[in-house]
């Protein structure tokens, strides 16, 4: 094998999530009587985490104490409706079940909220990962490094053993602050033409190809 551990991102790299969080989204904002916003527009607003979200989400100018409320109906209506229609991408549950087999770890990090993180692995892949992370106060989101740094620790690794896997700019800024190789993918939230314009190695197409890069067949 090439790597120990597989460490993916969650939304746009394992699950789409994109419906969602649009619907989630437009829930709080209609609720404070704000416009809705497209699913392109929350396709570009995600990847830093779901203040960020909310941030992007409502009009220019918006003061910060109704952001805040906008914010906890976000929150409080997405805890309770974050797996109606988010699904798996196509092949990823056999990619993971195939590396595990393999005797590889696997880990979601991820800049969402950690209770929507935790339940959707539960949801969708339960008993498939050796570490999940979300984000929690007392540690610093992505792209900085200390939520892969949290995963090394636990599962006692090294960051040459391990491989991050991610669709976005911030994953692959993710992957460089953290010092580890990187893997990624075309069929989440940022397309290929901007994923290279950055800099990433390469971009696959299918999840098989994640197994075979670490597996080194």
């Amino acid at each position: 094998m090439r790597y120990k551990a597989a460490i993916f991102d969650m939304d746009g790299t394992i699950l789409n999530t994109l419906e969602d969080l649009t619907d989630s989204t437009n829930y709080a904002l209609a609720h404070h009587g704000f416009p809705e916003r497209t699913i392109d527009e929350v396709r570009r607003f995600v990847g830093n985490g779901i203040r960020k979200l909310i941030e992007r989400a409502v009009p220019a100018g918006t003061d910060v104490a109704t952001i805040d409320k906008v914010f906890d109906t976000f929150a409080s209506y997405y805890k309770e409706h974050s797996a109606i229609k988010t699904r798996p991408y196509d092949g990823i549950h056999d990619a993971i079940a195939k590396l595990r087999a393999a005797g590889v770890k696997t880990a979601v990090v991820s800049n969402k909220a950690d209770f929507a993180v935790q339940d959707l692995c539960v949801d969708y892949f339960p008993g498939m990962f050796d570490f999940a992370l979300g984000e929690k106060s007392g540690i610093a989101k992505k792209p900085a490094p200390d939520m892969v740094e949290e995963c090394l620790r636990t599962l006692g690794l090294e960051k040459k053993d391990v491989v991050y896997i991610g669709d976005s700019d911030v994953d692959l800024a993710t992957a460089r602050n953290s010092g580890t190789n990187v893997i990624m993918v075309g069929w989440g939230f940022r397309d290929e033409e901007f994923i290279m314009s950055l800099g990433a190695p390469f971009v696959i197409h299918e999840p098989q190809k994640i197994v075979d890069i670490i597996l080194g067949e």
